[in-house]
This record gives structure tokens, sequence and C-alpha cells, in this order.
């Protein structure tokens, strides 16, 4: 099924055109209009997936149409184009939640579209989720009341055992998605998580080839692989972004919290049928070999051959420094860290697999107009200062440099390198 159309508000009638068009080249069924207004009365009309505003309009700005389309149709992805709009406004309006991205006047094609399909994503990643939560508990009350049925109604049994295989099959099905939608949960949260997340899935495919794993095995290795960090979601932002900037640095009580995301995350990952070996595997992933790692102290054969496997593609995966020197590092780690058969087994790999453009850490000096941002930069209290994937300027930099000023830029500085 289609997604539902996409609203798109500009006072310019050519430039609505504009934008119409394009989306019409592109497959997507729009809805336009020139006054805020209306596009208030469509919203209370109907569903919409995208909803695309200019910023400057007569009676209504667009960030203030986009907080009222907010509060009319939540799951709804806003986005705003403006020319002329402080940066620090912007910011503000998506840590509140009132857009989703912006664009600034002139955009280009290519990244206009790229926009819009990450904004319809979303809203059916958002829609989706809403959907399983409310299949799940419908099923929950289905199931509940087959147990009453069956004893209370000894006669009907046959009729009860055929309707809960039903619900079995639909409920398999679900969880056969799961993975895919906890990866989109993780890039919707917090997207270096689903940046990490990606390359190890990756890493995981290439050691399940090397180790020639039986298809059950390698359906459970990839699924642990794109679920390992879904906990995190339980954790608040700010502590997880501190975390992956400076672990040393966490409050014991932040760490205690940090400790129990695969706790949180092997629950989230079975709590289906079919899934109890892939949260078991989520559950141990930050385990080590010599029994210094968490949550559960494991040591050795007692921790489960794929969380070993997939404790070194991670560690791999998110390593910040230059690929020989984190080979290095793996190898150094090796019957300490982790199981040396897996070290063994991920040099081999290694050679297999094309991972995307590794992140290398840099200070505030080292920032160069032209590098491109592989994290965001938060401040203090975890608001967004500058967006993952920005492209750094002179002025950009040196707004940064008075802002360390200021207040001292503590974490680490990530680009692609």
């Amino acid at each position: 099924m289609p997604p539902p159309p996409i609203l798109v508000v500009d006072d310019e009638e050519i430039v609505l055109s504009a934008l119409c068009e394009t989306l019409r080249l592109a497959r997507y069924e729009t809805v336009a209009t020139t006054d805020p207004q209306v596009a208030l009365q469509e919203l209370g009309k109907r569903e919409f997936s995208v909803i695309i505003s200019d910023q400057r309009m007569p009676g209504m700005s667009g960030l203030e149409l986009l907080a009222q389309a907010r509060q009319l149709r939540p799951n709804t992805t806003r986005i705003l184009i403006t020319a002329v709009l402080s940066l620090d406004t912007l910011i503000d309006a998506i840590n509140q939640g009132e857009i989703f991205r912006f664009l600034v006047k002139p955009w280009l094609r290519e990244e206009f579209l790229a926009t819009v399909e990450n904004g319809v994503q979303r809203y059916e990643l958002i829609s989706q989720n809403t959907g399983l939560q409310a299949s799940t508990q419908s099923m929950t009350g289905q199931l509940a009341e087959l147990k009453r049925s069956q004893e209370e109604q000894g006669k009907v049994i046959a009729q009860q055992a055929q309707r809960l295989a039903e619900l079995n099959r639909l409920l398999e099905g679900t969880c056969a998605r799961a993975p895919d939608l906890g990866l989109q949960t993780l890039e919707a949260f917090y997207p270096p998580l689903s940046h990490n997340a990606r390359n190890v899935v990756e890493l995981c495919q290439c050691l399940a080839g090397v180790l020639n794993l039986s298809p059950d095995d390698r359906q459970v290795l990839g699924s642990s692989a794109r679920l390992y960090d879904i906990g995190l979601i339980r954790v608040p932002r700010r502590i997880v972004s501190r975390w992956l900037e400076n672990p040393a640095g966490l409050a014991p009580d932040e760490q205690a919290l940090i400790e129990r995301h695969p706790v949180l995350g092997q629950e989230l990952a079975a709590s289906g049928s079919g899934l109890d070996q892939v949260g078991q595997v989520v559950r141990a992933h930050h385990e080590r070999f010599d029994g210094r790692g968490y949550p559960d102290r494991l040591e050795g054969e007692n921790i489960p051959p794929l969380a070993r496997l997939l404790a070194v593609a991670l560690a791999y995966a998110s390593s910040t420094l230059p690929a020989g020197e984190a080979r290095e590092a793996i190898q150094l780690g090796s019957g300490s860290a982790f199981d040396p058969d897996a070290v063994r087994a991920l040099l081999r790999a290694l050679p297999q697999v094309a991972l995307p453009r590794k992140e290398l850490k840099v200070t505030l000096t080292d920032l160069r107009p032209g590098m491109v941002l592989a994290r965001g930069i938060y401040t203090h209290d975890g608001a967004l200062l500058l967006p993952p994937g920005q492209q750094l300027s002179a002025s950009t930099i040196e707004k940064l440099f008075n802002y360390d000023r200021a207040q001292p830029l503590t974490q680490s500085l990530l680009v692609y390198g």
C-alpha cells in the first residue's frame, strides 16, 4: 500500500508548482496549497506522510504551521524550507520536535528527494510500530481468552487449538520483521547507533561465510547484529551520547544504566516466539572472554559462541582507529577481551568486507572546511548543536570555537575519513 500523500505549502505559486512536479516525477502523491490555514484544514481531514512548508509566508510562518501540524498529526514528518533563518532557531525546532529536517534555498533536487524519502520512511516506521503494538495487545487478549475458554469449555478444545495456531503464525510473521524494525528504531532514536549496527551486520555476514555457519546460526547471528543495541532506547539519549564519546566519564549510576542495556535488549528482542536465542546473544554481546564483561560476568566457553563472534565484529566496527590499528587492537585483546577463535575468524573475514567510510576522531583544532561530521555535536545538556552529516564551513568552525570558549566541548569530535 502506498504511503499517504505529501502536503506542500508555499505562498509562491511558482515554487509550489516546482516542488509538486519534482515529487510527482518521483511518484509521490501530493496535495498543494498557498494558504497555511487551508493546510491546517486538510490536516484535520486526513492523514499525510509528510508536510513540507516554506518558512516565510503571510499570516503564519512555517515553524508556526508545523508546530500546529504536530498537534493535529503527530506521526506526520515535518520538513521546513527556508532561505533566511538562524541556525540556533532551527536546532531548537529540531530538539523540540517541531521539525524533522530543514532545507535551505536554493536546494538540490537530490537532497530534497532524499530528505522526503527519509521523512516517508520515518512516518512508515512510526505507523508500523503503532500497528505492531496494537496487534500485540490484541493478540495477547485473544490468547488469554483462549486459555480461559479451554479451562471452561472442554468440548471446544479442538476449535480453540486451531485458532491459537493461526495467531501463532501471525506472531511469527511479526517476529520475522522485528530485526529490521529494530534497526530502523535505532536510526530514529540515535543515528550513530544504526550506522555502527549496519557495519556489524556486514561483518557478521562475512564471519558466517568464513565459518560456514548453519542456516539457523546465520539467521540468529544476523538478527542479533541488528538488535544488539536495541536496549539503549530505554536509556536517556544524553547518557548514550556521553557513553559513545567518553565511556570512562560516566557517573556510577549512569554506567549501571549502560550495563543494563543488554538485559533490556534481551527483553525486547525475545518478546516474541522464535527469538529466544537472539535474546541470549544480545544479552551476552558485552561479555569478555576473561570474565570481566557485563551484565553476567560470563567467562570463556560459558559465553554463547555467536555472542563471541558478535563481540569482535562490534569492537572492530565501532573503533575510531584507522583500519590497521583497529585490527591490531583486536589482536591484542585475543584471550582477554575476545575469544581467540573469534579473532582469527574476523582476521580471515576482513579482506572480504568493504565497510562504509571510517569515522576518525579529531580535536577542535584539527577541523577544516569541507570535513563532514560523522556524529552530531551536542551541548552539555544533550541538545543538538550540529547534526551528523553536516559539512563544515569556516564560519561553522568559528562558531564551534566561540561556543567552546564559553562552554568547553568535552565530547570527542568524529568526522568521516
